[in-house]
């Protein structure tokens, strides 16, 4: 119990992942509505471009 409770102490909170880069961002709870309308409206004229392929499928 005292290993669990240590556990949740030192390492169950946003802020520990953020300093070993597990998450990009750590935001206020507050601002969620804004972050996330920034980043749709990022990606809103995103293009991925694909490589080409070397292969098709093979037959079989």
């Amino acid at each position: 119990a005292r290993m669990v409770k240590e556990y949740k102490s030192e390492l169950m909170h946003p802020y520990y992942a953020a300093e070993r880069g597990l998450v990009d961002d750590v935001i206020d709870p507050a601002e969620t509505r804004e972050v996330l309308i920034r980043s749709l409206a990022m990606l809103q004229t995103k293009h991925a471009d694909l490589p080409s392929r070397k292969h098709g499928n093979p037959p079989q």
